[in-house]
């Protein structure tokens, strides 16, 4: 396998270009398919595993004419192997995904964040801060999460990072972040809202589901109104965690609490091992249904049959097949356990697949490590 810079700057150029396409209401660059299939013959080409993965499929990357042509790496692999083009001495920052009960953590390291960042930030702002009225930035903008410095290797600690810098007007401080060695620090987040309050300034508040129903447990009947125009960002499940709470309670539950139309509660879908971020459109658009998030023209969500890997018809369940091009220097199609189903322009989370991992995971993987995939059971 050899790293070749040049292409990969290049490759980054072009999906910067979808960016600033999108920011300016402009047409995309060029078709999806088109840099889709050229970033998978790079990472083939730079991926030991992923050539691998490529071969046992029978899909030499010179065949690929469309994005579905090529092999899409299971979440699985990024804890078992290095997925990324360019020698680990160069990588600018690893993320690591949250540990689990066997203690395995997933990594994604990229060579540069810059196109990361681009994109996180355009699609945001149009998820968090438009609609009628728009949310006037800067902003305070307040984070349910532990900060940087506390969680270096988080995407999502770096992802609010960048929000604040382009929604904040400013780096953040210290103090704009909440959740210090894991405890909600709710007076330091009472004073910081009601401030604002005194200021007439809404705010963006941005949190995990589970930080936000601590926060619920915390304040009671009593609420935690916010003021007025403000916007609240909640994203993950409870992975892990003992309690669990479906998101229309607890959309409902948080505009009680905080005093907000529930449209002004955005729910966001993303992973350490992508790039792009997936948001409800309730703010942009008052058609728009809870539940159903959208993507950036940059990425695509297909779901896709457990088994044979084969995309489904729209409606129906599958896991997800995540196509994102920003990804340049690591795996541009991931394949996850998530359940989804297309839904008009977006698609449903239905939640993790039941059981064992999909065995179109579990055989990827096996492909990807060079290992025989073992026989299925017949009884």
């Amino acid at each position: 396998m050899t790293w070749d810079p040049a292409a990969s700057d290049a490759l980054h150029a072009r999906a910067l270009a979808f960016v600033r396409a999108f920011e300016a209401g402009d047409a995309m660059p060029e078709p999806f398919d088109a840099l889709a299939v050229d970033l998978a013959r790079f990472q083939a080409g730079s991926v030991a595993g992923y050539g691998r993965l490529c071969e046992a499929h029978g899909a030499p990357p010179l065949g690929f004419r469309t994005a579905s042509d090529a092999p899409a790496v299971p979440t699985e692999a990024f804890k078992l192997s290095r997925i990324a083009t360019f020698p680990e001495s160069l990588a600018h920052v690893t993320f690591r995904t949250s540990g689990t009960t066997l203690g395995a953590r997933g990594s994604h390291a990229m060579r540069t964040v810059a196109t990361y960042d681009a994109a996180a930030v355009a699609f945001g702002r149009r998820a968090l801060t438009l609609g009628t009225p728009p949310l006037r930035t800067p902003c305070p903008v307040l984070m349910l999460a532990p900060s940087p410095l506390e969680a270096p290797d988080s995407s999502l600690s770096h992802m609010m990072q960048c929000f604040a810098c382009a929604f904040g007007g400013g780096a953040p401080r210290e103090t704009d972040y909440f959740i210090r060695d894991g405890v909600l620090e709710l007076a330091m987040l009472d004073a910081r809202v009601s401030e604002a309050i005194v200021r007439r300034q809404s705010v963006l508040v941005l949190g995990t589901s589970f930080a936000f129903v601590h926060l619920l447990d915390a304040v009671g009947d009593a609420g935690f109104r916010l003021p007025a125009g403000s916007r609240v960002m909640q994203t993950g499940g409870f992975k892990g965690r003992t309690r669990e709470v479906e998101p229309a309670p607890l959309r409902s539950d948080l505009a009680r609490a905080f005093g907000l139309d529930p449209r002004a509660i955005v729910g966001e879908y993303g992973m350490t091992e992508l790039s792009s971020q997936f948001y409800e459109g309730t703010v942009e658009s008052v058609s728009a249904e809870p539940g159903v998030y959208l993507e950036p023209p940059w990425a695509r969500v297909v779901p896709v049959h457990p088994e044979s890997l084969a995309r489904v018809a729209d409606g129906e369940d599958g896991i997800a097949r995540i196509e994102d091009l920003m990804n340049v220097d690591s795996a541009f199609a991931v394949l996850t356990a998530d359940r989804v189903r297309r839904r008009g322009a977006g698609f449903e989370l239905l939640g993790r697949w039941p059981g064992a991992p999909p065995r179109g995971c579990s055989i990827a993987v096996e492909e990807m490590l060079g290992v025989q995939p073992k026989a299925p059971v017949t009884r």
